[in-house]
């Protein structure tokens, strides 16, 4: 006969462990507040922007008869939107014994899965920019680095406001350049204002972000960008929606949405390639 697994099989133990259901701990979504967002459309057609190539000014003399020149635009960059979703499907039993609010619980959880998806996808498209780059491949962050990434984008012409994401590893190594004896960091001001706002700063003006979700390794993408350098299309926002599976006697939470992500105006991005390793 075959073995049947049911809950009598591990009652002894109900009362002497707990179920860890503490949520996953996640990187709250950094990315979808810093870029360009629309949310203006729904279905699945695709988002192209366009670019004008722009005027040439020529020398004239007192006579000469000014040539227009084309304006035309041509196409540039392309949002394609998709459908995400996830699944937890609970069962009554494991509902009406779980000691937490299992149900509400897994849908949070759901909700910050997506916002990691999210923000792990825009943050993967700093390699993408190409209004040029700030690269120390074998080196750690540094500020010599943020002051390359910072002049390329003047060199861009790129609109302000303008905002740098670092992975953990890099801000790390940032902070530790601020000690005394560091040129031109050799200031108790700046050094008591890395200390303060260690997740957040503001160094010459650049908003200054830590996102977990970009992943440690030996060559890390950061990025420097105006906020239209990216973009993310809600095309049908979030939802979770329960539904009743009797026969199985349970219940279905279900996550979906539509969006796209990508770049939109790459030449308004500088990214910061170097090592991203954990400190000792």
């Amino acid at each position: 006969m075959p073995q049947i697994n049911t809950g009598a099989d591990i009652s002894a133990y109900t009362n002497t462990i707990w179920e860890d259901a503490m949520l996953l701990a996640r990187e709250n979504s950094v990315m979808s507040a810093l870029v360009k967002v629309f949310n203006d459309q729904n279905g699945i057609a695709a988002r192209k922007n366009n670019k004008y190539g722009g005027a040439t000014i020529n020398q004239v003399t007192e006579t000469d008869d000014l040539t227009s020149q084309a304006f035309t635009p041509s196409a540039d960059q392309t949002l394609t939107p998709y459908e995400y979703g996830a699944q937890y499907f609970i069962t009554d039993v494991r509902r009406e014994t779980d000691i937490y609010n299992v149900m509400n619980d897994a849908a949070t959880d759901l909700g910050q899965a997506l916002g990691v998806k999210v923000d792990a996808a825009l943050a993967g498209l700093f390699s993408s920019f190409t209004g040029g780059s700030a690269v120390g491949t074998a080196s750690n962050m540094s500020f010599a680095l943020f002051y390359s990434a910072l002049s390329k984008m003047r060199r861009a012409v790129a609109p302000r406001p303008w905002t740098c994401v670092l992975s953990p590893e890099q801000w790390a190594c940032m902070g530790t350049s601020i000690a005394p004896g560091v040129t031109m960091t050799n200031s108790p001001y700046i050094q008591d204002e890395l200390v303060k706002q260690f997740f957040v700063a503001n160094v010459s003006g650049v908003d200054v972000f830590v996102d977990a979700n970009i992943s440690a390794g030996t060559s890390v993408y950061g990025g420097m960008f105006s906020p239209i350098a990216l973009a993310l299309d809600w095309r049908r926002a979030p939802r979770i929606e329960a539904q009743r599976d009797a026969s199985r006697r349970g219940d279905e939470l279900n996550l979906s949405a539509v969006y796209a992500y990508g770049v939109w105006r790459p030449q308004y991005g500088i990214y910061i390639q170097c090592q991203g390793t954990a400190l000792a």
